[in-house]
């Protein structure tokens, strides 16, 4: 893949393809861990396994550097259970917390990773909630690990209890829980493909993107919520969106980023304008984020274990979508 010719402002850093097969086959196999992204934020990326048994493998990684820190261990296991990750940046200590999240059958337990002090510590799933639910009762973040957005000063994650479905916040200043009821949603009229939180222009929302009930035509339905924390304020946006195959997130214009048949698209909700992306490999597109540089973890060694050397390898392209 080469970078974008057409767009300037497309900026791209990449290795290639040819380059990258050459050095993954000569490494032993062994030495091979797939991470995925579940967090972004001030420069910094959070990286762990999502393979449940490995989940307990988290890496903070500074791409402007290219220095990478792999965690100590947690304590909790998860032994296939539901789990939701998230990295924060604590504004007052100038600091970065990691969240972790493992659902057991019966009950929920958290714990926290400060960067400056490089350790972890349980947390208590508080039961501080207004309205309905309990979230110190059952309740599950998804079958598979997700990410958690932050926003606002706090963590947020879509999770659900036996009656309700809801968002879970955590506040990075006070280390407390709490939860956000989500609109009323008639799903009735739709099947629901792609189910997301993200900062829209600015605000949080929640996006449903999929197919009216004869699956004729596609749907995308925005909840806006105009201010944060307000449950009355959400307000929806509902526009026809057809052959969406995956869903990323918003830019600071509030344009969608979704693959279709056409390829990288940004698709804007006000004018229904869509924008196709000079990127020719669309299959190396997983997670969108703001761009920022930064010297965090600069005095840090490249990640050593038990005498083994993990190679953090990540094919890094980097797009400014916000002027697109």
């Amino acid at each position: 893949m080469s970078p974008p010719t057409e767009k300037p402002k497309l900026r791209s850093e990449h290795v290639p393809n040819e380059l990258v097969y050459e050095i993954l086959t000569q490494l032993p196999v062994k030495s091979l861990i797939r991470l995925s992204i579940f967090g972004s934020c001030n420069g910094m990326v959070c990286l762990a396994s999502a393979d449940e048994r490995l989940s307990h493998l988290i890496y903070l990684w500074n791409p402007s550097i290219r220095k990478f820190k792999m965690l100590n261990a947690t304590s909790l296991t998860p032994r296939r259970d539901c789990i939701a990750l998230g990295l924060a940046y604590h504004s007052q200590n100038n600091d970065f917390k990691i969240l972790r999240i493992v659902c057991r059958e019966l009950s929920a337990e958290a714990e926290i990773y400060t960067l400056s002090t490089d350790s972890w510590r349980r947390v208590v799933i508080s039961e501080e909630y207004e309205p309905e639910p309990n979230i110190g009762s059952l309740f599950k973040i998804n079958e598979k690990p997700i990410s958690c957005l932050f926003f606002n000063g706090a963590l947020h994650s879509l999770a659900y209890s036996r009656h309700h479905y809801f968002i879970l916040s955590f506040d990075v200043n006070d280390e407390r829980f709490r939860n956000i009821m989500l609109p009323r949603l008639n799903l009735v009229e739709m099947f629901p493909e792609f189910e997301q939180l993200v900062v829209f222009k600015e605000m949080l929302a929640f996006i449903l993107i999929g197919k009216d009930v004869y699956e004729i035509t596609g749907i995308c339905h925005i909840w806006v919520m105009k201010e944060y924390g307000v449950v009355e304020s959400w307000t929806k946006i509902c526009v026809s969106l057809d052959s969406v195959n995956n869903f990323y997130g918003c830019n600071d214009n509030g344009e969608l980023l979704i693959k279709n048949a056409t390829g990288l698209v940004l698709f804007d909700p006000s004018s229904l304008n869509e924008n196709v992306l000079a990127i020719e490999d669309t299959n190396w597109v997983r997670y969108t984020t703001n761009s920022m540089e930064s010297l965090v973890l600069l005095d840090e060694e490249n990640g050593i274990c038990d005498g083994v050397v993990y190679m953090l390898y990540c094919n890094l392209n980097f797009y400014n979508l916000s002027n697109s």
